[in-house]
C-alpha cells in the first residue's frame, strides 16, 4: 500500500498506507540548547488515520471534527517550488549549505555552539565542518541541508517512511508533525508537493506557511495535552 498524506480542505491530514506514528522529543543540554532527539510514545499501527490540523481536537493528535465547529481556515499558502530551486546557497571553505528560511520550525539545533552560520564560515576546520553536517541533519523541517564541497551532493540522514509528533519540553509546547522518508503529501487541490526526506507540517493551526510549520506553535503555546511522552 502506498504511503500518503492527503490534506483535506479546511480539515485534517488524511494518512494512509500504515505509516508508523510516534512522539519524538527535543532533548537539551545544561544550557538549554537543543542537542538530540529521543523517542517517546509509539501509537498503535493503523492503515488509515486522520491527524488534527486545526489544533483544537479534544482527541489529539487525531481529528475529532473540531475544525468544523471552529470554522478552521486551512488555506495552503506555501509555494510548491522545488527546494533546490528556491533555497539560498551559503558557501563555506570546507562545506556548503542550503537554506530555505520560510521552512523553519524553530527546533533550534542550528543555534548550538554559536550557530551553524558561524560554523560554516570556519568549515576549513574539520570540527566545524562536522558541526555543520550534524546540525543540518538534526533539522527536522529540512530548512537546512549541508552539501559536499566537491560534488555538491546533499548530506541527508537515513529515514524510513514514518511520522513523528515533535515535543519541545523546554518551550513547554508541542511542535509540528515531522514527516520522514519522502512520503507523498498531496494538497487539498490534488497537487503533490515535492517529496523530501524531511519536512514539518503545522498542527497548531496558526502557521502562515500552511501546510508547513513556521514555528507559530511556540507563540500560540500549542500543546496536544498528551502527557504520556515516554510510554
Amino acid at each position: 500500500m502506498n504511503k500518503k498524506i492527503k490534506i483535506i480542505k479546511n480539515g485534517p491530514y488524511s494518512v494512509s498506507g500504515n505509516i508508523p506514528l510516534q512522539k519524538e522529543i527535543i532533548e537539551t543540554d545544561e544550557n538549554g540548547e537543543s542537542k538530540s532527539w529521543s523517542c517517546g510514545k509509539n501509537y498503535p499501527a493503523q492503515d488509515n488515520y486522520l491527524l488534527c490540523r486545526c489544533g483544537h481536537s479534544c482527541n489529539k493528535p487525531f481529528c475529532d471534527g473540531s475544525h468544523l465547529k471552529n470554522n478552521f481556515d486551512g488555506t495552503e499558502t506555501a509555494d510548491k517550488d522545488k527546494y533546490f530551486d528556491s533555497c539560498k546557497k551559503i558557501t563555506g571553505p570546507g562545506i556548503d549549505m542550503l537554506d530555505k528560511r520560510k521552512l523553519c520550525s524553530r527546533a533550534r539545533f542550528c543555534m548550538r555552539k554559536g550557530d551553524v552560520w558561524n560554523a560554516i564560515e570556519k568549515s576549513d576546520n574539520q570540527e566545524m565542518e562536522n558541526q555543520v553536517k550534524e546540525e543540518c541533519c538534526l533539522c527536522p523541517s529540512g530548512r537546512l541541508v549541508a552539501i559536499e564541497k566537491e560534488n555538491q551532493t546533499p548530506i541527508e540522514p537515513e529515514f524510513e517512511e514514518s511520522i513523528s509528533l515533535i515535543e519541545d519540553p523546554i518551550k513547554t509546547v508541542s511542535g509540528p508533525i515531522w514527516v520522514k522518508g519522502k512520503i507523498a503529501i498531496e494538497s487539498a487541490e490534488g497537487i503533490e508537493y515535492e517529496k523530501r526526506n524531511r519536512v514539518t507540517l503545522c498542527r497548531c493551526g496558526h502557521s502562515c506557511n500552511k501546510p508547513f510549520c513556521d514555528g507559530s506553535h511556540i507563540e500560540s503555546n500549542f500543546n496536544d495535552k498528551d502527557k504520556t511522552l515516554n510510554n
